[in-house]
């Protein structure tokens, strides 16, 4: 059976430098939170382009290379664990954001960002558009790079830790990654403020998979 293709709107602001902005990792046990920012030029498009939720993972990283060669600027950010441990993963969601609009090599004159929160950048006007990543080709593009970063990092950080499969869930939480930690305890690398930890384990398992 063909897929549906999407076509979506390529961003909120055409008249503007509008900068799509969207995070990964951000509900993960284990791992850093990625960030993307993108503008796109007049006319993008790609037919498999969608949030990258809904995008097969071999067509994530073709799109990765596709968005790279013809965004008019992109950047990709990150903020640790230490740093999400100390600051909450709210907060270290918006700085990778801020990070990631820090460093585009265009600057961009607005900002449209997925979800319904975003904190001020610089003063510049912004959008945040819930389901964005499914609305707007600027923000998939930021969602699919986000999560490319990511999980080629959570692939590479599998090769030290395998006892909890990152390689195929990430870092977030589900039953085999739960109980790996519930095995072999948590790492450097787990979110110690998601007091994610043997007593909480029963609790998830009675509220069932998330």
């Amino acid at each position: 059976m063909m897929e549906e293709l999407v076509r979506l709107e390529n961003c909120f602001r055409p008249e503007l430098a509008d900068a799509g902005c969207d995070e990964a990792g951000r509900g993960c046990y284990a791992g850093p939170v990625f960030a993307a920012a993108v503008i796109l030029p007049a006319g993008f498009y790609h037919p498999l382009l969608n949030d990258s939720k809904q995008v097969k993972a071999a067509d994530r990283e073709i799109l990765r290379d596709y968005i790279e060669k013809q965004a008019l600027a992109f950047s990709v950010a990150m903020v640790d664990v230490e740093e999400i441990d100390t600051i909450n993963i709210l907060k270290a969601s918006q700085k990778a954001m801020h990070l990631a609009l820090d460093n585009l090599s265009v600057t961009p004159q607005f900002v449209s960002v997925d979800g319904n929160y975003f904190i001020p950048y610089k003063a510049l006007p912004h959008q945040c558009i819930i389901k964005g990543d499914g609305k707007y080709a600027h923000i998939a593009a930021a969602s699919i790079l986000a999560k490319t970063y990511r999980d080629q990092y959570m692939r590479n950080l599998h090769e030290s830790y395998p006892h909890y499969n990152w390689f195929s869930n990430k870092g977030y939480g589900t039953l085999e990654h739960r109980l790996a930690i519930d095995s072999h305890g948590i790492t450097i690398h787990h979110r110690k403020s998601f007091k994610i930890t043997s007593p909480q384990l029963e609790i998830f398992e009675q509220e069932g998979n998330p």
